[in-house]
């Protein structure tokens, strides 16, 4: 039959490696298998006419991307058409984003005497104040029936805590030596009475949600008020509302497998069309973009969710998530009517979803209805701890948070639905003056949105009792820690908010508690130190019988530790009742009680959680006070996103964070024992859990351990023993993704990579980039300089910075598509994976 190559023995070699690659090519093309090896020999034939054999497989492959579209050659068509071909239809092309309405947030000022001291917004912003401002728009209020219980329930609260933290601080300084006639001694009286108010808060409202409960029907509940008004005509798909979830390198498979998730179960409820989806990423992790890039387009391909499903990346990261929303507002806020926002590890039941937005059509006057989310899908011990807790307890202290706060409620960032128009209105931030940490950027956005909206009328509802919402805690100790930093920094900065002008006293309290949060450590650390100063002082100085000069009877330093014990009792309860009260709740309800492994497992588990909280509470304090004194020293921390998988945490990274609080706790404690016997016994508790801090960071980060405590049945949650179907979703399509993601060539895992040498990834994400940009001759030579490098040294030369450069150019992203398949070399192929070795796509 002759030579099979006609272009001749010659150039067999060269050519037979520009045939194979050709070959490699169509079938990451996935064109059917009877059309390749013409297809491949056309384009040889045609390549070999016109170049040189050094060019023989970058001609072929020019030759063969001019054929499969059937144009004359590669360009912007050959580029719609694989986009096409991915979806099934070559004349589709998909939507990434619908059309803009633009419209400016309003921007609200905040701080105190905010008309002279707060710094304007940005240009093209719109400030207004609300329509109705301070008297009249109490007096509005004021017709509400739930506004005078809520004054009521309020003064009631108030007089609660007030009145028992004066009588403790007064026994509490009749329990020291000298009476609190010392200034050491005064400084403890005060710091406990703190103290002693802010767990109060906890106990009381912990009490009213134990009544509210008990009580089993809420008439001010947000689910059982009486409409305000009738539907709204246009709630009829029409007017869809827009799930939005704000991301930033986050893991892709949970991210995409929980919306899926949602997606499904509000299919299930018959109301899809009523939702749309945005996932708003603002992701600079290059291989992180790209693969949300492929699980938004196979999500959207998968379900025929084109026109429904958006996706959009910011180029520049302005304010973080609250500037991703308020992005999002203004370039689409105006065609939708409500949001639901939404967390990375956010899932919510669509009958929820579907509730809510029927509760805000009920409700014209309420502008935020916030969820309790429950913790869930976790196996660490720490998580499944967390987990247990947030079931057991949150109930009770939600509907307590309910009971006073009714229509002032607060925003917690997700998990919530947000009516559009007036957040837009009035909930635009500013830069706080001055630098941070505690001025530029309002970092825990969510509480002062919901101020600012409340300050322009709108209710906010907590739905405590809507369920359907469900989130994820970390999974070990440093790994809240490292969240908590970020949040004391944001709560911190509320101090500079409570005085803001308009505010009404609910959101005031809850900045204020915000902030107490991570200042009780503060004062908790203070009270141990003034107390071991004085126990310390009281040994090595020798009373002053007569401070105040002769007289007739002596001053006798008294100490009582019967009345101490006693103290320390009602503390105790303080702390302990509310834990006792919700497991009388859970056991009044038969069939909930058996949803926790039973009445025994229940009882158990909560002791250990007991125990476990106990020996975490002081390494808490300590990280607090630290976080506290960091910032108010004017130090700042990197906001990064949050472990959302369950790792163990290393010994060596134990050691590292909980060394030197061992240390020191031994220390503190040898001196206590050495100088104060009597003393160090009280504080011993404190001291062990420091001491043993590292063991216990290491252990209860173990997933073994969870497990072994989910086959004795303890920690239980009702999820694990009867999950609902968006959780077994969730678990399903996360191991699907984990699956596919198996199935791609190991060299192409990373998104860099794939997004360079997959013809249908390169695509989409050259598609999505859109048009070129402008740029000189220098940065371009610059641009060539660096595909140069990752050309001849592999993509492994470059840094993160380099690979978001160039996968940000779209010219950079074709031509390296192109060079790198053409690579004659199998040495400089093999670590772009495909090229070389001519192994067929995992195109989806």
């Amino acid at each position: 039959m002759g030579d099979p190559h006609p272009f001749g023995s010659h150039l067999v070699h060269n050519w037979k490696d520009a045939y194979e690659r050709a070959l490699a090519y169509l079938r990451a093309l996935d064109v059917r298998e009877d059309r390749r090896e013409a297809l491949a020999l056309e384009a040889v034939q045609d390549a070999s006419a016109s170049v040189a054999q050094r060019d023989a497989i970058a001609a072929t492959l020019d030759a063969l991307r001019g054929k499969v579209v059937g144009a004359a050659a590669a360009g912007d068509a050959y580029l719609r058409w694989r986009v096409g071909r991915a979806v099934g239809n070559d004349e589709v092309i998909p939507i990434a984003t619908p059309e803009m309405r633009r419209r400016p947030m309003g921007y609200q000022p905040v701080g105190r005497a905010w008309r002279r001291h707060a710094k304007k917004p940005g240009r093209g912003a719109n400030v207004a104040e609300p329509v109705l401002y301070g008297g009249p728009l109490r007096k509005l209020r004021s017709s509400f029936p739930w506004t005078r219980v809520a004054h009521r329930r309020r003064l009631l609260l108030v007089l609660l805590v007030l009145v028992p933290t004066f009588i403790a601080s007064a026994f509490m300084a009749d329990v020291l030596p000298f009476q609190g006639r010392t200034w050491l001694e005064r400084a403890i009286v005060v710091v406990f009475g703190v103290l002693f108010g802010w767990v109060s808060i906890g106990f009381w409202t912990a009490l009213f949600g134990f009544l509210t409960l008990m009580r089993g029907r809420d008439r001010f509940a947000i689910t059982h008020i009486a409409p305000d008004a009738p539907p709204a005509p246009s709630f009829d798909g029409e007017v869809p509302t827009a799930v939005i979830m704000p991301i930033a390198n986050e893991p892709v498979d949970r991210v995409f497998a929980g919306l899926r998730a949602i997606y499904r179960s509000i299919e299930r409820t018959g109301q899809i069309d009523r939702f749309h989806f945005f996932v708003l990423s603002d992701s600079n992790d290059p291989d992180v973009a790209i693969a949300e890039e492929i699980a938004w387009f196979a999500w959207c391909k998968e379900v025929g969710g084109f026109g429904r499903i958006f996706y959009r990346r910011r180029r520049v990261r302005i304010e973080r998530k609250s500037g991703n929303v308020a992005d999002f507002c203004r370039r689409w806020g105006a065609r939708y009517r409500y949001m639901i926002t939404l967390d990375a590890d956010s899932v919510m039941a669509g009958t929820s979803m579907v509730r809510m937005v029927e509760l805000m059509e009920q409700h014209p006057h309420v502008g935020m209805i916030q969820t309790a989310a429950a913790a869930v899908n976790r196996r660490s011990l720490f998580a499944r701890i967390q987990q247990f807790a947030s079931h057991v307890y949150g109930p009770m202290f939600t509907a307590g948070l309910h009971w006073w706060q009714l229509g002032d409620g607060q925003y917690w960032g997700h998990n919530t639905i947000i009516r559009i128009e007036p957040f837009m209105d009035h909930c635009g931030l500013p830069r706080l003056p001055g630098r941070e940490p505690l001025g530029g950027e309002i970092l825990s956005h969510d509480f002062v949105e919901a101020a600012l909206m409340g300050r322009a009328g709108w209710g906010i509802w907590l739905a405590y009792d809507l369920g359907g919402s469900w989130e994820e805690v970390p999974s070990g100790l440093l790994e809240e820690m490292s969240r908590d930093r970020r949040w004391c920094q944001g709560n911190l900065q509320h101090l500079r908010l409570v005085f803001t002008e308009g505010l009404f006293g609910a959101h005031r309290a809850l900045f204020l508690n915000g902030v107490f949060s991570y200042v009780s450590a503060a004062l908790w650390f203070a009270f141990l130190s003034l107390s071991t100063i004085a126990a310390i002082y009281n040994v090595l100085r020798e009373p002053d019988y007569f401070p105040n000069g002769p007289s007739l009877f002596p001053q006798w330093p008294v100490w009582r530790p019967d009345w101490a014990m006693s103290l320390m009792a009602v503390v105790g309860v303080l702390l302990f009742l509310p834990k006792v009260l919700a497991i009388i709740l859970i056991w009044l309800k038969r069939r909930e009680s058996k949803q926790y492994g039973g009445l025994f497992r229940l009882l158990l588990s909560v002791v250990l959680e007991v125990v476990t909280s106990s020996l975490l509470a002081p390494i808490r304090m300590v990280f607090h006070t630290r976080f506290v004194l960091t910032n108010l020293l004017g130090r700042t921390v990197v906001w990064t996103a949050q472990g959302r998988d369950d790792a163990d945490t290393s010994w060596r990274v134990a050691v590292r964070q909980h060394g030197i609080d061992t240390i020191i706790a031994i220390a503190w404690g040898a001196g206590l024992y050495w100088l104060s016997p009597a003393y160090f016994w009280w504080v011993t508790p404190i001291i062990g859990a420091l001491i043993l801090s590292v063991p216990v960071s290491v252990l209860l980060s173990r997933v073994s351990l969870g497990d072994g405590t989910r086959r004795l049945g303890l920690f239980r949650i009702p999820e694990e023993i009867n999950p609902p179907p968006e959780l077994i979703d969730l678990v399903e399509l996360q191991a699907e993704s984990a699956r596919e993601r198996a199935a791609v060539p190991p060299a192409e895992r990373a998104g860099f990579v794939r997004a360079i040498v997959d013809p249908y990834v390169n695509a989409l994400h050259r598609w999505l980039l859109r048009g070129g940009r402008r740029m000189g001759e220098p940065l371009r030579a610059e641009r060539r300089a660096l595909i140069d490098r990752a050309l001849a040294d592999g993509p492994s030369s470059l840094t993160p910075k380099e690979r978001r450069v160039l996968l940000m150019d779209p010219e950079a992203v074709d031509e390296m598509h192109a060079r790198v398949w053409a690579i004659p070399d199998r040495v400089h192929a093999a670590p772009w994976g495909r090229p070389g070795s001519g192994t067929p796509a995992a195109v989806d």
